[in-house]
């Protein structure tokens, strides 16, 4: 099963792709993670928006399409979704084929803040419900005070963080078989 995770954060020592790097090692038998790189994705511009894309969104929908799921992990901004992951996101549902109906996702965020990025997780939810993603709902993954869960590159440390995270991987392995029975 491969799994395509997207962090949406370009920050050297991001909280977020250590979730990403921990899901990476945590992945269950037969489960292999890849992470995105959504840094060369241009500002969504609709002049732009032609029968041909740029190269990094063609190259990062190729991707998608050849993903069996998707992962996501997501810092939170001003109480929301941050807006390199949600050009990239927007990008994506510009090219032809739908690349994210249907494929099975999870969600995950880290943040310094008490609520471990809930508020960004329910705005990407209503996003990814309008791209038809079947999301899987439990177990979730809020890590708040992130920095005093990971270290100094943002590699998460917390063993309870870390154990979250592998039952979520164990519950998209399983939501993946359901829904491709």
């Amino acid at each position: 099963m491969n799994v395509l995770a997207f962090s949406g954060s370009l920050r050297q020592g991001s909280f977020n792709s250590g979730l990403v790097r921990a899901a990476a090692e945590l992945a269950p038998s037969g489960m292999l993670i890849e992470q995105a790189d959504i840094s060369a994705i241009p500002l969504y511009n609709g002049d732009d928006d032609g029968d041909s894309k740029p190269e990094a969104v063609e190259r990062l929908a190729r991707q998608v399409q050849n993903a069996d799921a998707l992962l996501f992990a997501t810092p939170e901004y001003n109480y929301s979704i941050p807006g390199v992951l949600k050009n990239a996101i927007d990008w994506l549902s510009r090219v032809e084929g739908s690349v994210f109906a249907g494929k099975p996702a999870a969600i995950m965020g880290a943040s310094m803040g008490g609520m471990g990025t809930s508020r960004s997780q329910y705005h990407l939810r209503q996003v990814l419900v309008c791209l038809d993603v079947p999301l899987l709902n439990k177990p979730e993954v809020f890590v708040s005070a992130a920095h005093q869960k990971c270290d100094d590159n943002g590699d998460l440390t917390d063993e309870k963080a870390r154990d979250m995270i592998a039952k979520q991987l164990q519950a998209l392995k399983g939501w993946h078989a359901t829904l491709k029975g």
